[in-house]
């Protein structure tokens, strides 16, 4: 440590890692709900903030997109930094009519077309099983906190679905986003845990999209329910 991609220094990192794909939601979440907080790594913008949840200790960070920007910083924090638990928290487009813009959706399996799996765990793998015991504590705070969560199996691609009609308009899938499948690849080759939470952002039954601000900053539905997690996860 660090890192090429991490300047953190040893033990400035929590055993529990919130990740967004944006680094300025991370450093809005920062502001907002931690206390104490210190950034510990900006290399490539890619933001990191330490602080305490309450009493518990946190760190929050972006990922970037796609499955190769998060898979480099969850190997990262999972190998170097010896984090525990990262559970993400991202936008996602609905496929299905039963998940509608605003839904804040819990991935109860994940799935790829990608072969990326041949890469990171040297076998042809195109479905992960969830860590049953974060998404319990997820599903525990969600009533906790009066939230409506929804599971669903979430379908990660290596483009992105709204510029390419034959994927947008594909109605076999039910969530479609493009980093969950790259976690949960690295967190299985280094025998770690994650989850992935996420916030419908648009859907192919409708004209009905978030703008990218609220992107960045009104997702607070899904953040609370990460940050009460962690409150059980210590």
């Amino acid at each position: 440590m660090p890192t090429l991609h991490n300047e953190a220094l040893e033990g400035s990192i929590a055993k529990i890692v919130l990740m967004s794909g944006d680094p300025l939601r991370a450093k809005y979440i920062a502001e907002k709900y931690l206390e104490n907080s210190e950034l510990v790594n900006d290399v490539r913008g890619m933001y990191a903030y330490t602080g305490f949840y309450k009493d518990t200790r946190i760190t929050v960070m972006g990922h970037g997109i796609g499955m190769p920007s998060i898979g480099i910083y969850a190997y990262e924090l999972f190998k170097f930094y010896d984090v525990d638990v990262i559970i993400r928290m991202g936008s996602c487009g609905s496929h299905s009519s039963s998940y509608k813009v605003g839904d804040t959706i819990l991935a109860n399996k994940v799935k790829t077309l990608s072969n990326i799996s041949k890469q990171i765990l040297n076998e042809e793998i195109y479905e992960l099983s969830i860590y049953e015991n974060i998404n319990e504590k997820l599903k525990e705070s969600a009533r906790d906190l009066n939230i409506e969560l929804k599971e669903a199996c979430v379908t990660t691609f290596d483009v992105f679905d709204v510029y390419f009609d034959n994927i947008r308009n594909n109605k076999d899938f039910e969530i479609a986003e493009m980093e969950a499948f790259g976690l949960f690849a690295m967190a299985k080759l280094l025998n770690k845990q994650c989850a992935c939470l996420l916030t419908v952002v648009d859907d192919i039954f409708s004209d009905n999209e978030i703008s990218s601000e609220d992107r960045e900053k009104k997702l607070d539905a899904m953040i609370e329910i990460a940050l009460d997690a962690t409150l059980k996860l210590n």
